[in-house]
């Protein structure tokens, strides 16, 4: 019998027991290094496996819907001068299912094969990178969708006939009925929209998808309030360009959100139950720093974390900024990059805005929310004078955190903000 090489899932920090939405390999595939085998889904992300290197997959020994952690068997694969005698297993000799045996060469289609209803549930879905990215664009489930392509691949094609054609009704369309997360709640309103005019119905980003439940039960189960100030940033503005214009060799520049982050962890420290999390009836108030980021992304909201932000310097936090951004934006953030955050920042200052009302990002107990400043009228005693104002929107959970508290904190922030000298010192 020829020797096998296990693959398993590698570590992916503090995710455990993840399903697997997609496995994109069959038996008897080929592949090379860093592809992608199988597609795991928590509730904050989606994360592709990749190969640890290169083979022929011989067995798979997990199914879709399967749960996952770090060390958990997926397959094995056989070195290339295995790989004859051991593609094509027989069905009984794994208890996962087979691999689709290859049909007859069909005659070309004249048109790719749109969506399906009859696609069984545990069908691997096999796709090049470019049809999925194509689907991700459209919104498109690649488990709905029949490829025309050898052995069933989806092709880029058949991506763009299920983006039009007609989408049949299912049952995961259906709103709760009655009750929304356990709660008795009104029957979801079930409109026709197209008796009324032209409509154009688009699927929602993957990203959302798995982001909405979390934001939905955040913002059910959390008693939010949040409390909104303003905060003088004249001077702090004078000084991020005035050090980028000195430092302008470096490559990189500072940014208010990278000020904010060293702010915040200054008022942190002098309020420890807002770096703090909530563990029934324990308060949990952390000793670490990792402040985490909203990062606006072409398929929606992702925050990024940065570890140990009171250890390092504002020049090494707008890097992580630039290269954590990037990422975000590229659709490239491991879990380990969006993890462990005790406070969140979510600004919304290079749009435009005045005051909004952040969602608490759990287990977390607060985030802090920044609009656009704009230069205003300030009483100084004795005359008005132009002042840049910084809106803050600060929302907490009530169950840890009162409202004292909260004006308390965003007084000391506005403070911190309008001398920073005394963090860096």
């Amino acid at each position: 019998m020829a020797s096998l090489k296990e693959v398993a899932v590698p570590d992916i920090g503090d995710f455990a027991e993840v399903p697997i939405v997609e496995i994109l390999v069959a038996v008897g595939d080929r592949v090379a290094a860093e592809d992608p085998l199988v597609t795991l889904e928590s509730d904050k992300a989606s994360m592709d496996i990749p190969a640890p290197f290169a083979g022929t997959v011989a067995e798979i020994r997990v199914a879709l819907g399967d749960i996952v952690s770090a060390g958990s068997a997926l397959m094995a694969f056989a070195s290339d001068a295995e790989a004859t005698s051991t593609a094509s297993p027989p069905a009984a000799a794994s208890p996962t299912p087979a691999a689709r045996p290859t049909p007859a060469p069909p005659a070309r289609p004249t048109a790719p094969a749109a969506a399906s209803s009859e696609l069984p549930a545990t069908s691997p879905t096999h796709a090049g990178p470019g049809a999925r990215r194509r689907a991700r664009e459209l919104g498109i489930e690649l488990t709905a969708v029949r490829g025309s392509g050898r052995k069933g691949r989806i092709t880029a094609a058949d991506i763009e006939a299920a983006a039009v054609a007609p989408k049949a009704p299912t049952a995961a369309s259906a709103q709760p009925q009655g009750s929304v997360l356990g709660l008795q709640l009104p029957t979801w309103p079930k409109v026709d929209f197209e008796s009324f005019g032209p409509v154009e119905r688009r699927k929602l980003p993957r990203i959302r998808q798995i982001a909405g439940p979390a934001l939905q039960r955040n913002a059910i189960v959390i008693p939010h309030v949040t409390q909104h100030d303003e905060a003088d940033i004249s001077g702090l503005e004078d000084f991020r360009v005035r050090t980028n214009t000195e430092q302008a060799d470096r490559g990189v520049k500072l940014t208010m959100v990278g000020l904010l982050l060293k702010a915040c962890v200054a008022t942190l420290k002098e309020f420890p139950e807002f770096n703090a999390s909530l563990d029934g009836d324990e308060l949990v108030l952390k000793s670490y720093y990792h402040l985490g980021f909203a990062a606006d992304t072409p398929t929606g909201l992702v925050v990024p974390v940065i570890r140990d932000v009171d250890r390092k310097g504002l020049f090494e936090i707008a890097e992580e900024l630039k290269a954590l951004s990037g990422k975000a934006r590229e659709g490239k953030l491991t879990p380990k990059e969006m993890q462990g955050g005790t406070f969140t920042i979510s600004s919304l200052g290079g749009i435009g805005g005045t005051y909004f009302t952040p969602i608490v990002n759990a287990p977390e107990v607060a985030i802090l929310g920044v609009s656009r400043a704009a230069t205003k009228p300030i009483w100084n005693g004795s005359e008005f004078v132009p002042r840049l104002m910084l809106p803050l929107s600060l929302s907490y959970d009530h169950r840890v955190i009162d409202g004292a508290a909260a004006a308390r904190f965003t007084s000391q922030l506005a403070g911190v903000l309008l001398d920073l000298r005394q963090v860096l010192l």
